[in-house]
């Protein structure tokens, strides 16, 4: 599937900014009156990420919402209007508040996924259900860093110049190399230089995880270097409500890669 990237003459998905504490904030918002899903994106990414979900959750009825985070894509900070750098649950909780959502389902992929499991156990009343993607947690247990450190690759974990290839499957590279040139774009645009990263409001741990009841999918890609599904096992196994799907040929992108069948599973999850 070819991705085209967001902009703000999209006829599809047009965005805009709204002013809230610290920070000019990007979003888009399908509209509609069904139940908003809001989508939180990667380090790699911006809300151009989401562009097959955008439509895909609003065509099933759903009211979408993603948003550049604080020092990404689109999204400006305001040192004049509020604390930095702020964190993306914080962010996320004013815009819900600025656009009545009052409960919702969070989704979260990767980085986003940190924030996602920081959100829920924050606001657990304001989360219908959850899903987190391809992402290991960012976790302050020894376990963890521990099990990331094993999985690293030599040489490569950590260089900017060969991110993208860790980032997107070698399936996905092999079957859409247009997909995956547009990937870089995005990549390389997401965050403004020396942008600082929000940190998370309270540290992610597994006794933060035991208070999350929230529904929780955990989907993971196959083929995922960065957070593979023994990783993602290992520590959404401390939730008290969660299911697991993996897609067997799926990488990190795991949403960018395979938007079909991320698309499938994740209704699929909302509606049962």
């Amino acid at each position: 599937m070819a991705h085209h990237l967001i902009t703000d003459s999209n006829p599809s998905f047009p965005g805009q900014h709204v002013d809230l504490p610290g920070v000019k904030l990007w979003y888009v918002d399908t509209g509609g009156s069904g139940i908003p899903v809001v989508l939180l994106h990667a380090n790699t990414g911006t809300v151009d990420a989401w562009e097959d979900q955008l439509r895909a959750f609003s065509q099933s009825g759903y009211r979408a919402v993603a948003f550049d985070r604080r020092g990404w894509g689109r999204s400006m900070p305001s040192p004049d209007k509020g604390d930095q750098p702020g964190s993306i649950a914080g962010d996320l909780e004013a815009l819900a508040q600025r656009l009545g959502l009052d409960r919702f389902v969070l989704v979260g992929v990767a980085g986003g996924g940190f924030a996602a499991l920081d959100y829920a156990a924050w606001k657990p009343e304001r989360l219908v259900k959850l899903v987190v993607a391809g992402s290991n947690g960012q976790f302050s247990e020894t376990h963890m860093q521990d099990f990331s450190a094993r999985i690293a690759v030599p040489g490569l974990t950590g260089r900017p110049e060969v991110r993208p290839y860790l980032e997107v499957g070698v399936a996905y590279r092999a079957e859409n190399p247009e997909g995956f040139r547009h990937f870089n774009e995005m990549e390389h645009a997401a965050r403004q230089p020396d942008a600082p990263a929000q940190p998370l409001r309270t540290p992610n741990t597994f006794a933060k995880l035991a208070t999350i009841t929230t529904p929780t999918l955990i989907l993971m890609g196959g083929a995922d270097l960065l957070a593979p599904p023994a990783l993602m096992r290992t520590w959404a196994s401390h939730l008290p409500d969660a299911r697991f799907v993996e897609i067997g040929d799926a990488g990190h992108s795991i949403n960018w890669e395979r938007p079909d069948k991320f698309n499938t599973l994740v209704l699929e999850f909302l509606n049962s």
